[in-house]
């Protein structure tokens, strides 16, 4: 017989007590670490604003670190978001981060800024993405969060194109798994008679909808929150949004999970006023403005593929400064400080003024 199998397990009141000690240990640790995170901000001196406090670099760090030393049985996903609701509660003490995302409430943009700023933000809700920047801009709130792409329904192109004129910067990026579900107090498809939901969602739902509800009117409206808010009190229609959105608004989920790819996800951008540090894990993204002479893009891009800058993604848009003159939104891997991605910045010689960094930032985590 094994020494397990001789071990009596403990009993059920014995394994509470343990759990309820460990919970006091927990308790004593946050407490201990919410107040030297207080003599951090007091060591920083007299600043006023919750921005000053705050590190993306330094928070990026405090995470990885988490994911290195998990040694299971939660998942590295669980534990990270332990983790930013603790800094962010920390962070909190000193002036709570002023976060602006497309609304109004229940918005999977509201998802994001929670699921990288955590639940002690300030959110801010807007009524546009122009609005979400002339936020940041004015210094009404501290960072924006908008979307820029989805997996299957690929580039927000409204989005995309505020970045043309904004001096504000990329300061992060954040990837949301997104499940689409049918919200309605119908109680059956056969009644819904219209579907309200974000351009972008109908999009990605349209081979369910072509098959479950082909006589049902696609409504687009601004968000998928405004989706729910329009359907909640017409029983013959429905909203196509998450599960945050069905809890704002009291709609009952009449189908979950309608999304067309199983691994559909979205990906927002963090914007803000400063380029903060490498972290060894980045990303940056630069604005190019190509003319319509042949090889101009050709160009612009040599210097990168001579220094060895991995490109991972690239849009083209109109420039809007000239007719067929395009803007090319261009991702790479590493931060804009590194030397390599410095000589081939040097490289572009006339062409400079042609590129615009906007921003650096870490890669996102999970």
């Amino acid at each position: 017989m094994s020494e397990e199998e001789q071990t009596p397990p403990a009993s059920l009141s014995a394994l509470r007590e343990r759990i309820d000690s460990i919970d006091r240990q927990i308790q004593a640790l946050i407490t201990e670490r919410a107040q030297f995170a207080r003599q951090v901000g007091l060591a920083k001196g007299p600043l006023k604003e919750a921005l000053e406090y705050y590190r993306p670099d330094r928070e990026v760090q405090v995470l990885r670190n988490v994911i290195d030393r998990n040694q299971g049985p939660l998942s590295n996903a669980e534990l990270v978001r332990v983790f930013r609701e603790l800094m962010s509660a920390c962070l909190a003490q000193q002036n709570p981060l002023r976060v602006a995302f497309l609304g109004p409430e229940g918005t999977f943009s509201q998802s994001a800024v929670l699921t990288h700023f955590g639940h002690s933000v300030r959110a801010l809700p807007m009524g546009s993405f122009e609005e979400v920047f002339q936020e940041v801009e004015a210094r009404h709130a501290d960072f924006g969060v908008v979307p820029v792409e989805n997996s299957s329904e690929g580039a927000v192109n409204h989005a995309l194109d505020l970045f043309l004129d904004t001096p504000l910067r990329i300061c992060g990026e954040i990837e949301l798994r997104i499940h689409q579900h049918l919200l309605s107090h119908a109680t059956d498809l056969s009644k819904v008679e219209r579907v309200y939901s974000h351009a972008q969602s109908l999009g990605q739902c349209r081979g369910w909808l072509r098959e479950n509800l082909p006589n049902a009117e696609r409504i687009a409206v601004n968000s998928n929150a405004e989706a729910a808010r329009r359907a909640r009190s017409a029983p013959e229609a429905a909203a196509i949004a998450g599960e945050a959105a069905a809890q704002v608004y009291g709609l009952p989920v009449l189908r979950a999970s309608i999304e067309d790819q199983a691994d559909n996800a979205t990906r927002f951008l963090v914007i803000g006023k400063d380029l903060f540090p490498r972290t060894g894990h980045d990303k940056s993204s630069l604005l190019l403005i190509g003319g319509a002479q042949p090889g101009s893009l050709y160009q612009l891009l040599d210097p990168f593929a001579r220094h060895g800058v991995n490109m991972t993604r690239i849009e083209s848009r109109p420039s809007r400064r000239g007719k067929w003159e395009y803007a090319f939104f261009i991702d790479i891997e590493g931060h804009v400080e590194d030397e390599h991605i410095q000589s081939a910045l040097a490289d572009l010689g006339p062409l400079a003024g042609q590129v615009r960094v906007l921003g650096a930032y870490p890669v996102s985590l999970l």
